[in-house]
Order: C-alpha cells, then sequence, then structure tokens
C-alpha cells in the first residue's frame, strides 16, 4: 500500500542545508498498522507529512496504492487524498466558521458524497463522545474536543490509509482509549492501511509494526509488542 524509496529532506538554515530526512526506505503492507516513533527533531512528522504528499521531498518516491504521489500535481496530489487519504493534524486545522458536523462533513462534500452523509458524521461524532456538540464551534470547543472532531473528519471518508499525528495528544485517558479503538477499528473493519506518529510508547507497541527514527534515519523498524 505504501513503498518509500531513498527520500531525503533538507531545509536550508543560515544558508547552510539542514537534513531533517536522510535517505528513507521501507514498505508499507496493505491493512498495517504502523507507528512512528523517536525523538522531537527526528523527522516523524516531516515524514509524515512526505508520506500524505503535503510536502514535497528533496529526493526520493512516495507510492500509495501504486500510485507515484510526487508525479502528480499538486491538484492531482489533492484530488487523491481526497478519495483515499485521510490525516489527523496536530493542530487540527478545523475550519472556525463551520460547526463541529459541518467540519466532518467537508471531505464528503467535496466527493461530491451527499447522501447519507450528515448521518454518517453524526453518528462519528457521537461515538467520539461529541452528541451535545454537534453544533457548536471549534471556538467553543476545548483543545481535546477540537481534536475528536479532526479525528471524526478523518474518519468520515473510510480512507484506504489513514496518517495520524499524535492523534491522542490533547486527550484524557479515558478518551485516548477510545480514539485508540476507533483507529484500531478502522483498520480491523474497513482494513484501512493505518500509519500515526506517537509520542505514546503504549500506544505505539498496539501497532503491527513500530519504525523507530533518529537524526532523520530509520533506527530500528521491528514487530509492536502488543500486536495481535
Amino acid at each position: 500500500m505504501i513503498v518509500v524509496e531513498g527520500l531525503q529532506k533538507r531545509y536550508t538554515s543560515g544558508g547552510r542545508p539542514l537534513p531533517v530526512l536522510r535517505s528513507i526506505n521501507f514498505e508499507v503492507a496493505q491493512e498495517s498498522f504502523v507507528s512512528v516513533v523517536g525523538p522531537s527533531g527526528s523527522g516523524k512528522t516531516t515524514l509524515l507529512g512526505l508520506l500524505a504528499g503535503l510536502d514535497e521531498p528533496t529526493a526520493g518516491r512516495v507510492y500509495l496504492d501504486g500510485v507515484d504521489i510526487f508525479g502528480l500535481t499538486e491538484d492531482g496530489r489533492a484530488e487523491f487524498r481526497s478519495r483515499n487519504v485521510g490525516f489527523v493534524f496536530q493542530t487540527f486545522h478545523l475550519l472556525p466558521t463551520l460547526t463541529a458536523i459541518e467540519n466532518v462533513l467537508v471531505p464528503l462534500e467535496l466527493r461530491g458524497d451527499y447522501d447519507g452523509a450528515r448521518d454518517q458524521a453524526e453518528d462519528l461524532l457521537v461515538r467520539v463522545g461529541l452528541a451535545e456538540r454537534l453544533a457548536h464551534y471549534p471556538a467553543q470547543l476545548s483543545g481535546g474536543e477540537q481534536q475528536r472532531v479532526a479525528l471524526a473528519r478523518a474518519f468520515v471518508n473510510r480512507p484506504k490509509i489513514l496518517f495520524a499525528d499524535e492523534p491522542t495528544g490533547n486527550l484524557d485517558q479515558g478518551t485516548g482509549e477510545g480514539i485508540v479503538e476507533m483507529l484500531e477499528e478502522l483498520n480491523r473493519v474497513s482494513g484501512t492501511t493505518l500509519v500515526l506518529v506517537t509520542h505514546d510508547m503504549a500506544l505505539a507497541e498496539r501497532a503491527h509494526r513500530v519504525i523507530s527514527l533518529s537524526r532523520g534515519q530509520i533506527a530500528s523498524d521491528r514487530r509492536g509488542v502488543t500486536a495481535g
């Protein structure tokens, strides 16, 4: 489902190149659940953004479901993501002028999927514990509630691939556990390939596979301890 070949990313700082990712290579099988861990500055979030085609690499290729995403135009990548990819950002990226349910409906409306869309969005918001917040705007929600709206939005189109950046980082333990169970259900029942970045090692070890980054390189690639 995901093939990464020679992926590199460099920025320029003070007139000098600053390497963030150095020749990353790996493959992820369809329906896998993979966690990416590593210290701050190891390149985790940069890697996730490149895998989703949200940024462009300095060198290398990423294939999603057989498609060379950097062989597509920017509009082509956006179209591909709308039909195949979900992404949960650390900073939510909710639209401030839309209510919780309207934010969740955005991916379906962009695809032109209107049949049963509102019921589907409402069901997801209920499942993440926001039954009483459907008509609330982001400014009226706590950080944890905004995170749950963002998760529901990412789930709503049942993507082939879901990328999640610290999906439980702003949640209390009980809510976080519920979100993890939803992620695992999406992977197990819908066959969604799941790749997440996390500092939570207990969550990371629930994945089928744990990739550890260090200084922009893969330091280890192993099976999750609690993967069933």
